[in-house]
Parts: structure tokens; sequence; C-alpha cells
């Protein structure tokens, strides 16, 4: 009897440890760009809270999709102001959530012992000795958005369209010009700033007055489990020591970050 008693205040015991495990942790969908800096924020967060943020990356639009289906999220990440502001019209986030986080930029990029110069940015393109350009694919990522804005400007886009690779999202975009499966590529900043990239890669950063800026937000999902711990998440990104750890990846702050 004894031991069946026990058996049971251990089952007791453990189950209410998961529980508590479980109410420490929340999902972030987050766009690729972030790939490096939000792991960092990740890692610090837990440190100092002692609670988990579960990263899933992809591409912003995607991510739309699946918030917009139920996808059980806690937070989205996007690199644009429009899916979350799309997302707040319908209903879909915890009132006064929308926080406008970074501004993106966009670069291009190409691996170290290419022989190409690119010194021209985007011109370089016209190089014949490039067959293959990398971007995101535009019709769901803003980044691919980005590159296929910049490259209309510099009157390039329609002499180079047959060249262009579409990546899944911008991620899969610098792994395709790591890989040589592309010769070059737009990719965002903060990725050819990552430790996996930049030791392996060169890149010229691409004039922001080529592209509309890449205004970055994030809101807590109203369908959200987790919403305090949520919440505790959103504070400590508008820190100041995270706020820098954005910058160190090439991201540049709102003057004054958007909260509504």
């Amino acid at each position: 009897m004894n031991l069946a008693r026990l058996a049971i205040g251990l089952t007791l015991v453990v189950g209410l440890a998961i529980c508590t495990c479980k109410a420490q942790e929340i999902t972030i969908a987050a766009a690729a760009d972030l790939q490096s800096v939000m792991q960092d924020v990740s890692a610090r967060f837990q440190k100092e809270t002692g609670k988990t943020a579960k990263l899933i990356y992809g591409s912003s639009g995607n991510f739309f999709q699946q918030i917009q289906n139920g996808a059980p999220f806690d937070m989205f990440f996007s690199a644009n102001l429009e899916f979350p502001k799309k997302l707040e019209a319908a209903g879909l986030i915890d009132p006064g959530s929308f926080y406008q986080y970074a501004t993106g930029k966009i670069v291009l990029l190409v691996p170290n012992d290419s022989k190409i110069d690119v010194s021209s940015g985007l011109q370089s393109l016209l190089n014949p000795a490039i067959k293959k350009v990398a971007i995101a694919n535009p019709q769901h990522a803003p980044y691919g958005q980005a590159a296929v804005a910049a490259m209309k400007k510099e009157n390039i886009h329609d002499k180079i369209a047959d060249k262009l690779v579409l990546g899944e999202n911008i991620s899969q975009t610098a792994s395709f010009v790591l890989s040589g499966a592309a010769d070059a590529g737009v990719v965002a900043l903060s990725l050819a700033l990552s430790p996996t990239v930049k030791d392996k890669s060169r890149y010229v950063e691409i004039p922001i007055s080529d592209y509309p800026p890449i205004e970055q937000a994030c809101v807590i999902l109203k369908s959200s489990q987790q919403r305090a711990v949520a919440r505790e998440f959103l504070n400590f990104i508008k820190t100041p020591a995270i706020t820098e750890l954005f910058r160190n990846y090439g991201f540049d702050i709102p003057s004054a970050s958007t909260t509504k």
C-alpha cells in the first residue's frame, strides 16, 4: 500500500513538473533573417528568467498564412509590418502587443573563393560569369521583395530575370550561395554577419535608397496560452542590451520603436 501511494505521489510530482515546464515556454514564429540574433536573444532570456523561447524560422508570408489557419504560435516576428498589421486588423493579436523592433538591410553576397568582383553592387550581376543569382521568393518573403525592388531601381531586373533562383526564405537563399547552387545572392545583412556565413563569404551593401525600408514588427497572438511569458519576452526585446544586440547584427533600430 505504501509503495502504491509513493508511486502515485511521484506520478503527481512528475506531472506537475511537466506542466510547470510547459507553462514556462513560448513558441515563436520568426522570419529567417532573425536566425542568429534570435538564438542569442533566446539564450539570454533563458539565462535571465529561466524561461524558454522555442524558435521556428521561415518566411513571413508562410507564417502569416499558418497563423490565419490557427497555427499554435505564441508570438510572430515578421520581416515586415504588413503581416502583423493584417493580423491586428483581423483581431488575431493581443491588444497593445504590436511592436516595431528593427529595420533590416540587404547585401549582395558571394562565396569567399569567388573570382567575381562585386564592388559595383547589383550592377555586378550583369557579369556574364554570373549564371545564377539567389533571392528569397518575393511572393511571400519581404527580403525577396526588397531584392526585386532594388534590381528594378537599378534597371537590371529584366536583364537578369532568367538568372534568378528563388529560395523559400532568406536563410535558404544564403545557403544557395554558400553551397555553390548560385554564384551570388541578395540576402539580409543580418545573415551575412552571422557566424555561419561571415567566415565563408564576402558582401557589399546595397544602398538603402534602392528599396523600401524593411521595417519589421512582432506581435503576441491572441490565441497564445502563454501570454504572460510572451509579454515578458516582448519587454525583454525592448531592453537596451537586446537593442544593441540587434544593431550588432546589422539592423537599424527605429528612433521611437512603435508599440500599439
